[in-house]
């Protein structure tokens, strides 16, 4: 009875001399190292040259400003429900008069920190957000932790620098979807990066 179609015929003849010394398989890793020794290198030097992490890598978390520097987050609180490992907490505060500039509604974050060891980066945060305030950055790296203290991160280290912006060619699934069809077709080659509207 043959229970699949993979099985393979197995000979117990005797080894040859040159089999039983390994010579030949020697040989051929030996040509195989050689042949990658003169090969271009693939290594890059990380902390002066890095790679393009492509479009769609998950880095370091941002909380958006809008156009006049305003905080985009309302605190409603679906990114920390969305969130598989419960890593995002927040506390809501209601806006004072003269915080106009500060925040967008009247409702905001006083206080949003995301655990970064909790964080699997899946992204849910993002999709889960209404008002586009949260984001995983495409082009940073989270740091690397040397301290207990340094992995909960508050709103210092979370909102957006006005001066140092994180910009984007496509904003929306449809809008990457729109440009990788105009680039298909040739209408567009080079697209400049822009702030979220």
């Amino acid at each position: 009875m043959q229970l699949t179609n993979r099985s393979k015929q197995v000979s117990n003849k005797e080894m040859t001399l040159a089999e039983r010394a390994y010579l030949p398989a020697i040989a051929t890793g030996l040509a195989i190292t050689i042949k990658h020794f003169f090969s271009k290198k693939v290594t890059i030097q990380y902390p002066e040259v890095k790679r393009y992490l492509g479009p769609v890598f998950r880095g370091r978390h941002i909380l958006k400003r809008d156009a006049e520097g305003r905080e985009r987050c309302t605190a409603c609180g679906l990114c920390a429900v969305a969130c598989p490992t419960e890593a995002i907490s927040m506390v809501a505060a209601e806006r004072v008069k003269g915080e106009e500039n500060l925040y967008r509604e009247e409702k905001y974050a006083a206080v949003y920190e995301v655990n970064m060891l909790r964080c699997i980066f899946c992204g849910l945060c993002e999709e889960a957000c209404p008002k586009q305030a949260v984001y995983l950055r495409h082009d940073e790296f989270v740091p690397v932790f040397t301290e207990r203290d340094q992995v909960i991160w508050g709103k210092d280290l979370l909102v957006e620098d006005m001066n140092n912006r994180y910009t984007r060619e496509a904003w929306t699934k449809e809008e990457a979807r729109a440009l990788d069809a105009k680039r298909a077709s040739g209408e567009v080659t080079n697209v400049v990066p822009r702030a979220i509207p």
